[in-house]
């Protein structure tokens, strides 16, 4: 049986919702397919001590402030799952679960997008489906070598698991500093970036992150890469002013026993944690062809410019500054909802 709605959304995520937010304003007839069996898209799978960037005022999806979290300036993991449950069900946001989208192909005026639950028929789509589920690991030499555990920030949930062993966390970004930050207390950790890690001031927080998104649309303001890489919330901040997380630079292999150095150092280690990244989870775009030769789908805004009736939602810089965070993306789900609206005609 194929069923039929004007919008399909992909991914039941912060992206998703937002996307449904304003397509229910619009009185679109809409579904959100996601393939997790509960709310919370990525964030339920996030490490046990992870904290937002910002106040929880400055960290809501549109239509509804973010409530504050009792004696925590920067809400904790649990507190953002319980805002956006609320959120979808304040909404009744019409999210269908445990539905894997395996493809969308297009079928004449017409999207199909197949799920291992049916098919849809679509005028428009929206993938909102983010990056956590395409965690990235480097070729690095040794790799498959290394006898201990390896994990993917994707993987790691508390430090108790690496009470009293040796941990060696690569890569300099957020997830590089917090994780090494969240296990100096219980584990002997060796942090390993590329280059000197770079923390941005210390009064920088995901709401003056998005004012810099903001005026860099508006008027070409400074790239926040130029800034530095690091947010410095407080529990990096604290790490890195007592000395537990000196950064070193990357080693050249993955012993049996560790890591080596070029200089010859050797650091035996029971644990490798890759806090190297993610890709874009677009395999059911796939049977589309909407990827240029450099492997991304070129886009103008959220809209794929090989086929208008394709929005990509949530993915970070790419589709909209700062779309991958919770108070960002809802300005690129409104744009993205607007073009589809035009792109459909008057709603019945």
């Amino acid at each position: 049986m194929t069923r039929t709605a004007d919008v399909v959304v992909i991914g039941g995520g912060q992206a998703g919702l937002a996307a449904g937010w304003y397509l229910r304003r619009l009185g679109a007839d809409f579904v959100i397919l996601d393939a997790q069996a509960t709310p919370g898209g990525a964030w339920q799978h996030a490490w046990d001590s992870l904290h937002l960037f910002s106040p929880a005022a400055y960290s809501s999806l549109p239509g509804r402030l973010m409530p504050r979290q009792e004696g925590k300036p920067f809400p904790d993991v649990s507190h953002v799952l319980e805002y956006i449950a609320d959120y979808e069900k304040r909404y009744e946001l019409p999210v269908q679960r445990g539905v894997h989208v395996e493809a969308v192909r297009d079928a004449g005026e017409l999207l199909r997008v197949e799920t291992d639950r049916g098919s849809w028929s679509a005028r428009a789509v929206i993938s909102a489906t983010g990056t956590w589920g395409r965690p990235f690991l480097p070729a690095v030499p040794g790799r498959s070598d290394f006898r201990g555990r390896q994990l993917h920030t994707v993987d790691h949930r508390s430090p108790r698991d690496f009470a009293g062993q040796r941990v060696i966390v690569v890569g300099g970004g957020n997830s590089g500093a917090q994780i090494a930050a969240d296990l100096a207390p219980h584990a002997t950790v060796r942090w390993v970036t590329r280059r000197p890690a770079r923390y941005l001031p210390d009064e920088i927080d995901g709401r003056a992150l998005f004012e810099l998104a903001t005026q860099r649309v508006r008027d070409g303001g400074p790239r926040i890469s130029d800034l530095g890489d690091i947010v410095t919330v407080p529990p990096v901040r604290a790490a890195r002013d007592a000395g537990l997380i000196p950064d070193h630079r990357m080693f050249e292999a993955l012993t049996p026993d560790g890591a080596r150095w070029p200089d010859g150092t050797v650091w035996p280690a029971d644990s490798v944690i890759w806090c190297t990244g993610f890709r874009p989870a677009l395999a059911h775009l796939a049977p589309l062809g909407l990827r240029a030769e450099a492997g991304r789908i070129p886009t103008e805004g959220t809209r794929a410019l090989a086929d208008p009736r394709i929005h990509l939602l949530g993915y970070g810089d790419w589709t909209g500054p700062a779309s991958a965070t919770l108070i960002g993306v809802g300005r690129t789900a409104r744009e993205a909802t607007r073009e589809i609206a035009a792109l459909l005609g008057p709603v019945s």
